[in-house]
């Protein structure tokens, strides 16, 4: 995934613009802006850095101590497969094989998870979360509908 050249901030194929830059720095140096959203953007960029917290699927690590215990945390993605990648999906559930769209999907929907689980643990205090699970819901009978839900503890613990 590549990377905006002003704010370092990971961004997809929608979010890119030319110059290789993210659109929120692309519009902020062609476009007039209040000086609210540029503060605004530089705010969720430096969110972004502190939000890289320890995540861990046991509860405790021999070199970590967890010094408090704040609250479970979630994070939910929903994601669909479209007509495309259904059709192939179902070409090689009868001929075997890995379908690498899916695959590439499910990934995608993970990395959200975890970074909006570690988010979720930010905004309550914590520096990282600990018994990290994931589990996979099909929300429609087609099963064109997945949703992803990730939980865990979010603890402090000592730097």
């Amino acid at each position: 995934m590549a990377q905006c050249k002003k704010c370092n901030k990971k961004i997809g194929f929608l979010d890119y613009a030319a110059s290789g830059i993210c659109l929120t720095c692309y519009k902020i140096e062609h476009m007039p802006q209040s000086d609210e959203d540029v503060e605004l953007h530089k705010h969720r960029v430096e969110q972004d850095a502190k939000i890289d917290a320890i995540m861990l699927t046991t509860e405790t690590a021999p070199n970590l101590n967890i010094t408090k215990r704040i609250e479970i945390v979630t994070a939910e993605c929903a994601f669909g497969m479209n007509m495309f990648k259904d059709l192939f999906a179902g070409v090689r559930n009868v001929v075997g094989g890995r379908s690498e769209a899916v695959q590439k999907t499910m990934r995608d929907s993970r990395r959200t998870a975890l970074y909006e689980l570690k988010r979720e643990a930010f905004e309550v205090g914590a520096n990282a979360v600990v018994g990290v699970d994931l589990d996979y819901v099909e929300l429609s009978a087609a099963g064109n509908m997945v949703m992803l839900v990730a939980s865990g503890t979010a603890v402090v613990i000592e730097d």
